[in-house]
């Protein structure tokens, strides 16, 4: 359990995270304007 590692891991995460958000997002706004 190294916590180097860890930090890594989660900087990496919370990126995949803000771009799995960004993509919803965007993807909810055209669903709502084309409907």
């Amino acid at each position: 359990m190294l916590k180097t590692k860890r930090r890594a891991f989660t900087l990496i995460e919370l990126l995949v995270v803000i771009a799995i958000i960004g993509i919803l997002a965007t993807l909810a706004v055209v669903a709502l304007q084309q409907a």
